[in-house]
């Protein structure tokens, strides 16, 4: 229950952190700090339910389990998916090393924002499956 709690709460506090941050563009290291909190709570949480699992307990249904794992996957698509987001900033520039100072920045603000929009999302989405699993899990 305390892992479920920290897993609602952390991705709550990053995806809302990370989203004020986006939408007023100002990338933000509170928000990277946040989200690998709620990250390592997602892997507790999963690593737990597995253990639980292996040790005989039963969940009240299949649909908790399938909430209760999927938000392990979010974030594993999102890591990707974050990579992909730089990549698409990066790719429009031929040499950051010839670029003048102001534009080297210009281009990292772009990656930055451009990371914790999808990071957000996933956050906001484990958030979301979070919720499910809780409400799938018979308390």
């Amino acid at each position: 229950m305390v892992l479920g709690i920290a897993v609602l709460v952390s991705n709550a506090a990053a995806g809302g952190w990370g989203a004020v941050s986006w939408l007023r563009s100002i990338p933000s290291v509170w928000f990277w700090y946040l989200l690998r909190l709620a990250q390592g709570a997602v892997a507790a949480q999963v690593i737990g339910g597995l253990l639980l699992l292996a040790r005989g307990e039963t969940a009240p249904d299949g649909l908790h389990i399938a909430y209760g794992v999927s938000p392990l996957v979010v974030t594993l698509v999102s890591e990707g998916m974050r990579l992909g987001a730089a990549q698409r900033e990066l790719e429009k520039v031929d040499d950051v090393d010839s670029l003048e100072r102001a534009e080297q920045v210009a281009i990292a603000r772009r990656v930055a924002l451009a990371e914790m929009g999808v990071m957000t999302v996933g956050a906001l989405l484990v958030l979301t499956l979070a919720l499910r699993a809780y409400q799938t899990g018979g308390s």
